[in-house]
């Protein structure tokens, strides 16, 4: 694979890494690899196509798709989509800030929305935090949305796109693991808590 260390795509990797439920800060000073079998830039039209077996990371960023398109507009906002290849999920993983928990994410597409700022995970996709090596809550359903803006996220089961699939069964399913009770006892009365993820009964929910 060929590897490419390509600024332009910088603005759409700071956005997704902001906006996954507190990610790790430190991720937006570290530096970006991307490996690819071919890219495509078009200065003109301010496009980059990263395409075959596209591994990027960027600190705790991981991200593993066929291929990742990105545009800007006219105003400066960044649009992204990142496609697996048939029969396959598009992936990515991130920490937590301050905490030892890391968030993964599968789907047959990922798409950023730089104006709207949300991300979208769609057909099959999928949603696990894991508190160290354990699997603390799982989600799944035809598509997941992120705002940004406002820290929450939306499930739909079956929201069948062009190109891709609904769940099977067309139904959202969740499996919340309670913390164990030795790590809640141990930790501090006060401070500032962890932010956790919201749930919301719209897709997106609104920016504010």
């Amino acid at each position: 694979m060929k590897s490419f260390h390509f600024r332009p795509f910088l603005l759409l990797v700071l956005a997704l890494g902001a906006g996954y439920a507190c990610a790790e800060k430190a991720d937006r000073d570290k530096a970006m690899n991307v490996e690819a079998d071919a890219l495509r830039y078009d200065d003109q039209k301010q496009t980059s196509v990263f395409s075959g077996r596209v591994v990027l990371t960027k600190g705790t960023i991981l991200i593993r798709a066929a291929k990742i398109d990105v545009r800007q507009d006219a105003q400066g906002y960044q649009f992204g989509l990142i496609s697996a290849e048939p029969g396959k999920l598009a992936f990515f993983r991130q920490k937590r800030e301050g905490l030892d928990e890391y968030f993964e994410g599968e789907g047959e597409l990922i798409e950023y929305d730089g104006r709207a700022d949300t991300a979208r995970i769609s057909s099959k996709a999928q949603l696990r935090r894991y508190r160290g090596a354990t699997l603390a809550d799982e989600f799944t359903g035809a598509v997941i949305v992120y705002n940004n803006t406002t820290d929450m996220f939306s499930i739909d089961g079956n929201v069948p796109t062009a190109g891709t699939s609904a769940s099977p069964g067309g139904r959202v399913r969740a499996m919340l693991i309670p913390k164990p009770q030795a790590q809640a006892a141990s930790a501090p009365a006060t401070g500032t808590p962890a932010a956790a993820l919201r749930s919301s009964t719209t897709l997106g929910g609104e920016k504010k």
